[in-house]
């Protein structure tokens, strides 16, 4: 049986969810994101760095910097 209080809502979602305040985000800090997002993605094609081969930190801080450089090297 059916509690009391669902008996006389409406389907949806919840009021919360839409009397939320949207958050603002500025064009600048979505144009940054959006770069670094693009940029992790091309370093996921290297495959040594998408699967963390490397046992230590150094070496896969050395690989990391390795591709960030070839791909800077193909865009220029």
């Amino acid at each position: 049986m059916a509690r009391p209080d669902r008996l006389h809502r409406r389907p949806g979602p919840p009021a919360r969810s839409r009397d939320r305040p949207k958050r603002g985000r500025h064009r600048q800090d979505e144009r940054r994101r959006n770069t670094i997002e693009r940029c992790f993605n091309q370093l996921k094609g290297f495959r040594g760095i998408a699967t963390r081969y490397e046992k230590t930190a150094t070496s896969y801080e050395a690989a990391v910097t390795l591709a960030s450089f070839l791909l800077w090297a193909r865009s220029a």
